[in-house]
């Protein structure tokens, strides 16, 4: 069931804050994709590396309709992505013993270390980012940037 949702005026000056706020958001994952990526191996991006981190956290697995709705992804796009992972062996995909007319995919331990070196080679830009920000502004955003992603995350169901 959708939130009920009210119909609040924007003055033109919230409306452009609003605006610069998506657009901060937007250029910040943009950027931080591309250093993900900059530390990943066999061409694989951000959204592939966000998947092996979703699966490391799901020891049952997920289906791909699962992994295809938690990501806002087509299925075929996401049955797409897997097939790049399940190549370099990084995931395994393989019948749901809950349902057998679906599949399920699990995180491979190829996989594992991988993210565990990748978050090992972006140690030093973490730490060069840390010296330029402030870590306490960072833990006093990110409580506001949850209830946001909380709030949006409820319009979207």
């Amino acid at each position: 069931m959708k939130p009920e949702t009210t119909k609040a005026k924007l003055t033109p000056e919230q409306g452009q804050h609003l605006f610069q706020f998506f657009t901060e958001v937007g250029i910040i994952h943009q950027l931080s994709a591309k250093l993900v990526e900059a530390h990943l191996p066999h061409n694989l991006t951000n959204v592939h590396f966000g998947i092996l981190a979703h699966l490391s956290r799901r020891v049952e697995g997920e289906t791909p309709l699962q992994l295809a709705t938690a990501f806002q992804q087509p299925k075929t796009t996401m049955t797409h992505m897997l097939k790049v992972l399940e190549k370099h062996r990084l995931v395994a995909i393989g019948p749901n013993p809950n349902d057998g007319r679906s599949k399920t995919v699990t995180i491979t331990d190829t996989a594992q270390i991988l993210l565990g070196q990748t978050r090992a080679a972006l140690a030093p830009d973490m730490a060069n980012f840390v010296s330029q920000v402030d870590p306490e502004t960072i833990a006093e955003l990110v409580p506001h940037l949850t209830k946001i992603r909380e709030m949006m995350d409820r319009a979207r169901d």
